[in-house]
């Protein structure tokens, strides 16, 4: 049976993926830090006889090293996660990711594995053209913020995959993540639907962002996670970027009225300016959509689940937790 590498395994969709995999058969070993992923999200699986997990920076060479050696793909998610976070800790999200990246191509290539690489929907940047293609320019802002700082780094992250590929041929598949939610994710780092979701089961007031009016697509994990998988099984895929994500947009305003529709609440929505959530001269996107039109193509997939079937799946989620 393959054995597939998961970093960031503890995750959020890191720990969908692994059980998805395992369901296809697979063995699967995560590695995470628990920086931002939970054993709790794994906890169920530990006991699984074809599942193992490494507690451990994926910055250590040596285990990076055994790991890989012993798999037959890495699916590398492990990164610097949420608005939050970032903004606080841009060291730590520019180490992480760079280091990181690197660190797992260079054992990729050492035993020649396929690796899929997690990007992200933020390099793109303060891109005008929607939807969003692959190919699209990214329009990023200044240095000085360092809200910036992820963009570049996972820009970064794609440069390099991609020069393994076309330099010594490592068979590397890249795939931009637009907003991903489901059960398990947590609200700690800036994710705005499990925040909307608690606060609207608590009667406590929902926290709209700026003015209300900027606008997601918000893809269920669980069809994300499938089209990564079918990713990793085309030959076609190999040295190609793929954005994955819904295309049903709604407005932040909208996606809060609709959970404290959904979750029968009395919570007020509350507007809450940039400077107060984040910091002064914070930025952000307008819009967010991606067209996935690519991926389609390739291995026929396309997002499934209704939005208020995936607010409906967290608000049980929450409701089972309390």
């Amino acid at each position: 049976m393959p054995h597939a590498l998961i970093t960031g395994g503890a995750g959020f969709i890191g720990s969908h993926l692994s059980e998805y995999l395992l369901k296809q058969g697979y063995t699967v070993t995560i590695i995470d830090d628990l920086s931002t992923g939970r054993f709790e999200n794994i906890a169920h699986l530990a006991q699984h006889p074809s599942f193992h997990y490494a507690i451990e920076d994926i910055r250590n060479i040596h285990v990076v090293d055994r790991l890989v050696s012993e798999c037959d793909v890495i699916f590398h998610l492990a990164a610097a996660v949420g608005v939050k976070k970032i903004i606080e800790e841009p060291i730590n999200t520019i180490e992480v990711n760079i280091g990181g990246t690197e660190t797992m191509l260079r054992a990729a290539r050492r035993y020649r594995k396929r690796i899929m690489v997690a990007s992200t929907s933020e390099v793109y940047g303060k891109g005008v053209k929607f939807p969003f293609e692959e190919d699209d320019d990214s329009l990023l802002g200044p240095t000085t913020k360092s809200r910036w700082s992820y963009a570049t780094s996972k820009a970064i992250d794609e440069f390099l995959s991609l020069a393994y590929h076309q330099e010594v041929d490592l068979p590397v598949v890249i795939f931009r993540l637009f907003n991903t939610v489901g059960p398990r994710q947590q609200g700690q780092y800036g994710m705005v639907l499990p925040r909307f979701v608690r606060w609207a089961l608590a009667n406590e007031p929902i926290q709209v962002y700026g003015d209300g009016q900027q606008s997601r697509c918000f893809g269920n994990v669980t069809d994300v996670v499938d089209g990564i998988y079918r990713l990793s099984l085309s030959e076609g895929a190999i040295g190609q970027v793929f954005n994955i994500g819904s295309n049903e947009e709604v407005t932040i305003l909208e996606l809060a009225e609709r959970v404290r529709d959904r979750a029968n609440s009395q919570a007020e929505i509350k507007m809450v300016p940039y400077e107060e959530a984040y910091a002064p001269g914070f930025e952000d996107f307008r819009r967010r959509v991606p067209s996935v039109e690519k991926i389609g193509r390739l291995v026929g997939w396309e997002p499934m689940t209704p939005l208020d079937d995936t607010i409906d799946q967290i608000i049980a989620y929450y409701r089972e937790k309390s």
